[in-house]
This record gives C-alpha cells, structure tokens and sequence, in this order.
C-alpha cells in the first residue's frame, strides 16, 4: 500500500493514486488503534475529492469504535477549535491547504487540539495502516456538529467590537473556504466588504489560492487601488493563513506582521512571551521588547511553534510565512484573528496600515525568502558556514544557519520535503547592504551548486 501522501507534519498527495477513500478509511481505523479516541472531530475543505476522503475517514474511525463528529465544510482552524472547546480526544481535518487542485490531505491533532506530527505518532499511524484490522465490538456513532455559533464568538472575542469603525475591506477567499467565515462574519462589523473569488470552488477556476504566488497577488492588489480600500487581504485554500495589502495595494511581508500582531496583544496583555521563528528576527525582538515582552526563538514549522509556545505559555505567535498562533485559541494557527486585530488596531488609532508598517520596513529591510533547487543542500548550509561564520558576531544552529553581523544578519536552511535551501537576509535599516549581502549569498550559493 501506498503511504507516500504522509509526510512531516500532514499527510498530502495526489488522488486517488496517493490519497483515496481506501486509504482514509484505514487511517482512520489507525488513528484510533495509536490514540485510543473515542470522541474525533472531523472536517472537510472545498476540494472536490473532499466529502468521499472525509467520509470514507469516519467510517474507518467508527468502524475502530470512535464517535465522530462531523462539522462538515470548514476550514482547518475550526477542526482546532472544535476539538479543544469540545474537549475532544482528537480532530482530523481532510485539506490539501494551497497544493494543486488534483491533490487533498489531512492535518491530524489529538487532545487539546496537539498537533500529530512524525515526531509523535504520524510515523506510527502510517506504519499501522498496512497491517490487519478488525473492527471494535460496538461500532461509533456520527453525530453532526454545528459550531458556527461558538466559533464566531470566540473569534469576535479577540476585539473590541464596539470600538471598531467603518472601514472599507478587500476580501479574497481565493474560491477556498475563507468566504462563508466573512459573510458571517459581516453581521458583526462594520465593514464594507469587497469580495474578490468569494464562493467555495474546488475547481480553482482562478488558480490554487496561494497568496505567496506572486501571480496570485496582482487581482487584490489592484482592487484595493480601485476601491480606495483601507487594506486588502487574502487566504489560502483552508484559511490557516491570511495575508495582507496595505491601502496603497503593497503586499506585506508575514514577517512585519508578526511584529505587528505580537505589539497589539502585549498592549492588551502588559507583559507576556512571543515566539518566532529563526529566519528574519531582528524587528520582532525590538517590538516585542518595547512592548514589555519576551521574545523566544523556536524552530520553524507549526509543530515546534506550538510545543514552545506550551511550555512558554505564550501569548502569540508567528512565522514569516504567515501562520499565527494564540493561546487561547488552543495555541493553534488562525486565519481569521490576525487581521481582526490589524482591522481594531487601524480603528484604535486612526493610522493607515503603511504609516504602521513602513517605518519597520525601513528599520529592517529585509529580502523576503528565496527558494534555490540545490543538489546537496546540507552540504552547501556547511560551505556557506565556513565562509561567512569565522567573523560573525553569533552563529546559531536552531533551524539551520543563523549568521549575524553588526549590521547584517541572514538565515538558510533546508526545505522539509524538497531539494531546495531557503535564503532569508535583512539589515538594520540599509536596503543597498541588505541588496548586496542577499547577491553576494547567492553568487557564493551558486558557484558550490556548480563545483
């Protein structure tokens, strides 16, 4: 049997030849057989394969004798919350997030909404799958569960509602599921939406909704021009990540939205721990300190975000590539709360979203990331080392390289599942410095390619 579709921290692949109903039904037996649940959320993206995959899983987890609730069409930051707020023994949500439209998925997580990963227990579940079952002596039961209700609650919880004004909003669900949160959304708020690919297609009749394409990008940024929107935002496929334009349509880094986020909550909180990743940090830490917080670096990826931000008992936090995570939404990843607190932050103050971002883009200019398809990618990590780590100020290990300098500093590491090195480098405010290091790499980067 084919288990390729599993992975680091999720399963993915290509249906049906990776992922099939075949297939989900005996994991889902294996899910229970390796976590003794007896109670599991289960939800389902837009994706044509979506409702088979999503059934053929639950009838695999009752058949091991597990009851599911089944909450239907979501996105996966719903799955999380139903599994805490519920008390669940674990949720499974079947999504291939931003991958090709002929591919789908799915993110497992146990009690307390506890990602499963390969480091506890998604190896164990794929090597159970193969083997024998035989079914539970009393069957599980499917119960639908409508958390609807709760789940804009708490979301709407994360705000001062009253205090938020009118502001005009370019919303592009990228034909994922993003859609139907906003419309219910909009009974709330004050808002004029712009809706930009708003119903759920799993045909993708306008792309895979992945906002870090850069193709992607271009239809709400030119929306937010035409409308005089005050900012513009865009989601992926399952909503776990949002992405924001500021009023002049500019893109903006996830990494000044970290800092940005990691302030709003210290002002509310007073004082308390963030977490971020490795790979651009310098304006998170100023922020997070002149807010009256701690600063505590993790390793990238959503399972080691969540298990720092645990046993840090963490207010928030963010990755550059646009997932945040909060304590009290079970210290999982949300689409939707970040930019409720960007919306109450431009209504609290009056700024626009550029005159709150621009200074820190100019304090820490950075290169965005950049992806190179490498032949030895650990290899080269440690040529890069040799050359550049004898006169760095510090060399840290945490996720791959980390190099700084007094002006300068840069990240490069390994891709998780492809041959291909990441690149991340700023600088404390000259963009020509951080220009030339970020050439400078790459030219270095491409000769030990070549040799």
């Amino acid at each position: 049997m084919d288990v390729s579709c599993f992975k680091a921290y999720d399963l993915r692949g290509r249906v049906p030849d990776q992922l099939n109903p075949e297939l989900a039904e005996r994991i889902g037996r294996s899910y229970v057989r390796l976590t003794n649940a007896r109670r599991v959320v289960v939800g389902y993206d837009i994706r044509l394969s979506s409702p088979d995959i999503a059934a053929a899983l639950s009838s695999g987890l009752m058949a091991a004798g597990a009851t599911v609730y089944d909450i239907g069409l979501c996105g996966t930051e719903q799955v999380y919350f139903a599994t805490s707020h519920y008390d669940m023994d674990g949720g499974i949500m079947v999504t291939a997030s931003h991958n090709p439209k002929d591919h789908n998925g799915m993110k497992l997580v146990g009690r307390e909404s506890r990602p499963i990963s390969s480091d506890n227990g998604l190896n164990a579940i794929r090597d159970r799958v193969p083997l024998p079952f035989e079914d539970a002596p009393v069957r599980g039961r499917l119960e639908h569960l409508d958390v609807e209700a709760d789940y804009i609650k708490h979301l709407l919880g994360y705000i001062d509602v009253n205090a938020i004004k009118p502001l005009k909003v370019v919303v592009n669900a990228g034909n994922g599921g993003a859609g139907e949160v906003i419309d219910t959304l909009a009974r709330w708020l004050p808002f004029e939406f712009i809706r930009l690919h708003h119903e759920p297609d799993g045909q993708f009749p306008n792309g895979v909704p992945n906002p870090l394409l850069e193709e992607n990008r271009a239809i709400t940024a030119e929306a937010v021009v035409r409308e005089g929107a005050d900012m513009g935002i865009a989601w992926d496929g399952d909503y776990d990540r949002c992405f924001f334009f500021d009023e002049n349509g500019r893109f903006i880094e996830g990494y000044y939205i970290v800092g940005l986020l990691a302030d709003q909550f210290l002002r509310k909180a007073g004082r308390g721990r963030v977490i971020h990743d490795p790979r651009l940090t310098w304006n998170t830490r100023e922020m997070v300190r002149a807010a009256g917080g701690i600063p505590i670096e993790s390793k990238t990826g959503h399972a080691f975000i969540k298990q720092r931000m645990r046993e840090e008992d963490a207010l928030y936090g963010g990755e550059m590539s646009a997932h945040h995570y909060f304590r009290d939404f079970a210290y999982c990843d949300s689409g939707m709360i970040p930019w409720l607190l960007v919306a109450e932050r431009l209504s609290q103050t009056g700024q626009t979203l550029s005159s709150l971002i621009d200074a820190r883009i100019d304090a820490y200019p950075a290169s965005g990331e950049i992806n190179r398809t490498i032949a030895d990618p650990a290899a080269l990590i440690a040529h890069i080392e040799d050359i550049y780590g004898t006169d760095a100020e510090s060399v840290s290990h945490v996720d791959g390289l980390s190099v700084e300098f007094e002006h300068w500093r840069f990240n490069l590491r390994m891709s998780n599942t492809e041959p291909l090195v990441r690149l991340n480098v700023e600088s404390r405010g000259d963009k020509a410095l951080m220009q030339e290091k970020t050439a400078e790499l790459l030219e270095a980067m491409e000769r030990m390619n070549k040799a």
